[in-house]
């Protein structure tokens, strides 16, 4: 009998109770301070980390080595005998290759393990670890699980604007989107991920409230009449991100289910206070 675990890392931003109600298993990012470093929803709040954001920059790295395969003991010693990985963005986390690197000693555990790269963060990748979540709880057979959360790989999608391109910036992270004279022209790009799971501008648009408008608009088109599951995550903007989830509702779209929420402090440490993005994935 195949006993199949189900794993992710902390920048899902998925609610607890989703988490517990598919017994996902979280690896924590880590936050990097001066005075040390601290594990990602484990440690730290999104709220603590804005805190602290006011005085000093974070870094980010990828989940301990040690940590991971701590965890890949403890699911062998509860009988588990598959292992599915699904994870930020390779193009923007080491954490995917870390994980894939420990392949060989999960075989020689007695654990098959699969990953796959979500080419997404925050809901993006929560939305995809939830399809994965229910299909389990319906004993549908590993690989169909594989074939089907792939295939949403490249239909889910992430949209969002910042503030500032500041923290992008300065923490490499900025990829294909342009940061040079948009700050000095109050120029807002939309940012998304494109299929090698870097971001890139998909608009540009002048001025915070039609940056917000635009990121609607393009949402809107993008889910035409596909049932969706559809997030509206903000970084200490939750009245920007109920203004958002308004315009969404009132547009009769078929969603499924919704979330707000506040993102992570491993993706806010790249994005900085005053994110707003929208992220949708097919049912």
């Amino acid at each position: 009998m195949e006993k199949i675990a189900l794993i992710t890392d902390s920048s899902c931003d998925l609610p607890e109770e989703i988490i517990n109600k598919y017994n996902i298993h979280v690896l924590p990012l880590r936050i990097i301070f001066q005075d040390g470093d601290y594990r990602d929803r484990v440690d730290i709040t999104p709220e603590e980390f804005y805190r602290r954001l006011n005085t000093e920059m974070a870094s980010t790295s990828m989940p301990s080595v040690g940590e991971t395969w701590e965890l890949f003991e403890n699911l062998k010693k509860q009988g588990y005998t598959h292992v599915l990985a699904i994870l930020i963005s390779g193009g923007l986390s080491g954490t995917l290759r870390m994980v894939e690197s420990l392949k060989e000693k999960t075989a020689e555990l007695g654990l098959k393990l699969k990953t796959i790269d979500s080419k997404a963060l925050s809901l993006g990748l929560g939305f995809l670890v939830m399809h994965a979540g229910e299909l389990l709880k319906k004993n549908i057979p590993l690989q169909d699980i594989i074939t089907k959360v792939e295939s949403l790989v490249e239909e889910t999608k992430v949209y969002f604007v910042l503030k500032t391109l500041e923290y992008l910036k300065k923490g490499g992270r900025i990829g294909l989107v342009e940061g040079t004279i948009g700050d000095i022209l109050d120029i807002k790009p939309i940012i998304s991920i494109n299929k090698d799971g870097i971001y890139y501008s998909i608009a540009k648009v002048r001025g915070r409230n039609r940056s917000l408008n635009k990121i609607i608009d393009i949402a809107k088109e993008a889910i035409g009449n596909r049932k969706v599951f559809l997030a509206v995550m903000h970084g200490d903007a939750l009245e920007e991100a109920q203004y958002i989830m308004e315009k969404l509702k009132e547009a009769k779209l078929n969603i499924v289910e919704s979330f707000i929420g506040q993102t992570t402090a491993s993706m806010a440490a790249h994005t900085g206070p005053g994110l707003v993005g929208i992220t949708f994935c097919p049912v």
